[in-house]
């Protein structure tokens, strides 16, 4: 039986979306923490760390997330570790967001002027002190707008982990079409709510640029 598009209905796509909202703070959390090891590692003195993390960043970008969301779920499984889907699903992500953030951030700190490796190396410096005061403040506000533009990118990717049974946004959405086949309203609002998840976030960073600029100018 077709049942109408009703209030019911929205709440339900609704209240999906904090499982995207989960999945996407779980990924960027993890996947952050990881990111920052390998942009780290791209950037160190030592060759063998800088091949790894070039690897580490080489695999995952070379494999679909698509593929890597399989792995976690079904071949973890196969191993004998059977994972809740939005366990797997966070794995996953954060394995993507790790190596896409590594090398954006890696690009950031080599984005500062070497100017200013060289100053801090003539005050004694030790590197994690480079790093700490000289180099990851400046390379911060390189990273506001790439970093943002990327999370915006997460939360999109996160409709994928519906084909493993998270009922996310996308995954509600697409549960209420198929009872009530009015793809307009529906997709319609599961688009909608995603704008409205993405655009506030775009809105702070270009605020919290802008500040970081003018600290900077400042």
């Amino acid at each position: 039986m077709i049942r109408e598009f009703t209030q019911s209905e929205f709440i339900f796509i609704l209240s999906s979306a904090r499982w995207t909202l989960l999945l996407t703070v779980l990924s960027l959390v993890l996947g952050g923490l990881f990111g920052f090891v390998v942009a780290i590692a791209r950037t160190s003195r030592l060759a063998p760390l800088r091949l790894l993390a070039a690897g580490w960043i080489g695999v995952v970008q070379g494999i679909p997330v698509l593929i890597l969301l399989f792995l976690a779920y079904y071949g973890l499984s196969m191993l004998g570790f059977d994972l809740p889907p939005i366990v797997a699903a966070s794995i996953s992500m954060a394995f993507y967001a790790s190596a896409y953030l590594g090398e954006i951030w890696r690009g950031c700190i080599q984005a500062v002027p070497w100017q200013q490796w060289e100053a801090s190396t003539a005050l004694a410096f030790s590197r994690p002190q480079q790093y700490r005061y000289v180099i990851l403040p400046q390379a911060m506000r390189i990273a506001v707008a790439p970093t943002v533009g990327f999370i915006v990118q997460l939360v999109k990717n996160t409709s994928i982990v519906s084909i493993i049974g998270v009922i996310e946004l996308a995954r509600a959405g697409n549960l209420v079409n198929n009872a009530t086949f009015q793809p307009f309203k529906v997709f319609g609002t599961v688009a909608l709510i995603y704008f409205a998840i993405c655009w506030p976030i775009s809105l702070l960073a270009r605020r919290l640029e802008g500040k970081l600029n003018a600290s900077r100018a400042g």
